[in-house]
């Protein structure tokens, strides 16, 4: 029987140890693991009131301890070595599975039908053809057999089905999410009871890889994990796009954009392109982007109306659709320092007609959204229970909003009843809306609160002949006014200002040469599209959002 040396602290349950007095163990279990027989176990213990430091025969209640640690060590070796054994056996199937893999050419047969180039837009229009389909692997499955690819082209997405040879070739195995490929083969309906886009899969025959992704760490998905902090999405917004919800958003968009063009050309309505460089203001100072201009200072556009209205005599009714910008350093979910802003300016009108303009132009627009083929089935995808709006809109007079929030205990921000003359914030607007539930032109807001611009209400020159329009879930979506018209009260509007009226003298003249009632409205797109797609902010409905603090990619 051996001698067997354990030391708690001084010894080493490694292979370095011998288990002599001057090379000990640390554990008595792995001192009779390591022994493999019953061995004399002596185990050191600091001095004491009883006993001198020093090594002392293990207790019996200690070896019965040790023995059984032994046997949960012996068992752990057992398992590693089994594992380890799997593994090499598993590590040589793969490699011949590999080698077997990369014997594999993939070629395609010259005797098959030549393949007609299309877009995934035009799948279901070329069923049983032999197609030849471009783009990027959306989703991936390789199985030993058969391989399923999702492929998206930006136009629409379909299932590609690999097999035999095709799936197990090399190529094959090393293929990723957002690699290019070209695929080729023949559309077929899907048979019942399964799903894929569209109905249709395409049974491929040939593909080749034009670009692949990486994988491991560098992978798509571990670049843009759902779970991620959203300022890291945002700055990897080049990948996120690629999405289903965002791109979904920015089709939904694009058929936005081209709706309300087409209602107003049916309006008669003439598309302009204002500068966005300008040395005058229109929303306030302190919300101005400056630049220098060649050494003069220039701002940022907040927006295009006073241009707008100096179209009027000669184009008409006009519309422009481009970028403004707010230095706002608000974090709201509705708020963006560069939005795309919807801007029209008509003539020859009443408040009224005004009103009812706005009504037709919003209306007809989600119509044409809604009966859009690729948009109209993305907005009843991303938000299933919209009901599109219906003319006439509810119309409420500022007053009667200040009623009915005090009526409903809404406070102003000061945490008080609101009183005439309080601008309406987002969370009050916001709470009034959507407990009212239907769009609202809230209309004739005080002079004191609103643009130097706006003309006031001939009845009451407290307030103005303005509008907000409200709508459920996103709030304010578009602001509008009749203009003033006459020359003298504009001079006192800038006065009242404080603006000085000299840059401002092309604006003026539209009162000398020929003056006119008139007016006008801005639209923010963005937001339209967070109420029309229930979206939370309006981030989600911009290409590369712009708000304080951010400014990249």
């Amino acid at each position: 029987m051996s001698t067997v040396y354990v030391h708690p602290t001084a010894g080493a349950d490694a292979a370095s140890a011998t288990g002599a007095e001057g090379s000990p163990y640390q554990s008595a279990a792995y001192a009779l693991y390591v022994c493999q027989a019953d061995a004399k176990i002596f185990v050191h213990k600091d001095a004491t009131e009883e006993s001198d430091a020093g090594y002392y025969e293990i207790s019996a209640s200690a070896l019965k301890k040790a023995k059984k640690g032994a046997e949960g060590l012996k068992k752990k070796e057992e398992k590693a070595k089994k594992q380890a054994e799997e593994k090499a056996a598993k590590d040589a199937e793969e490699s011949a599975k590999m080698l077997e893999a990369m014997k594999i050419t993939i070629a395609e047969d010259k005797s098959l039908p030549t393949a007609k180039t299309i877009k995934l837009a035009k799948i279901s229009k070329n069923i049983d053809e032999r197609v030849k389909v471009q783009g990027w692997i959306h989703r991936l499955r390789v199985q030993k057999g058969v391989a399923f690819i999702v492929l998206r082209d930006g136009s629409g997405y379909v299932q590609c089905v690999l097999s035999g040879p095709l799936a197990n070739a090399y190529q094959t195995q090393q293929l990723t999410v957002e690699s290019t490929v070209a695929i080729y083969g023949t559309i077929v309906k899907l048979p019942e009871g399964k799903s894929a886009p569209g109905g249709v899969e395409l049974v491929a025959d040939y593909y080749e890889v034009i670009g692949l992704a990486p994988g491991g760490k560098d992978s798509f998905t571990n670049q843009v994990a759902e779970d991620a902090d959203p300022s890291l999405l945002l700055d990897r917004r080049h990948l996120t796009l690629r999405g289903e919800t965002l791109s979904a958003v920015m089709k939904v968009r694009a058929a936005l954009l081209a709706s309300i063009r087409r209602v107003y050309q049916e309006e008669g309505l003439c598309e302009v392109t204002p500068p966005c460089m300008v040395q005058t203001q229109v929303e306030g100072g302190s919300t101005l982007f400056k630049m220098d201009y060649y050494g003069e200072e220039a701002y940022l556009t907040q927006s295009s109306q006073l241009y707008l209205e100096t179209l009027l005599p000669a184009l008409g009714d006009v519309y422009c659709i481009q970028e403004s910008f707010r230095a706002e350093k608000s974090h709201t979910r509705r708020h963006l320092s560069e939005y795309t802003h919807i801007e029209a300016e008509l003539s020859f009108l009443t408040f009224e007609d005004l009103l009812t303009h706005i009504e037709t132009v919003i209306t007809k627009t989600i119509q044409y959204v809604l009966e859009d083929p690729v948009a109209g089935p993305l907005v009843k995808q991303l938000n299933p229970g919209f009901v599109p709006p219906q003319m006439p809109f509810k119309r409420m007079e500022y007053a009667h909003a200040i009623e009915w929030l005090n009526e409903n205990g809404i406070p102003n921000e000061e945490g008080q009843p609101f009183k005439f003359g309080d601008d309406i914030a987002e969370a009050a607007e916001r709470k009034m809306t959507d407990t009212i539930g239907v769009p609202i032109l809230l209309n004739r807001f005080p002079v004191a609160i609103k643009s130097f611009y706006m003309k006031k209400c001939v009845d009451d020159p407290l307030v103005t002949e303005s509008v907000d329009v409200l709508m459920p879930t996103v709030g304010e979506i578009t602001g509008g006014s009749m203009r003033i018209d006459d020359i003298d009260e504009l001079l006192a509007a800038f006065k009242r200002e404080g603006l000085d009226p000299a840059p401002y003298y092309w604006f003026v003249d539209q009162r000398v040469y020929g003056t006119c009632p008139h007016g006008g409205y801005g639209l923010g797109t963005e937001r339209i599209l967070a109420w029309l797609c229930n979206r939370f902010t309006v981030r989600d409905c911009s290409l590369y959002p712009r708000f304080t603090g951010r400014c990249k990619p």
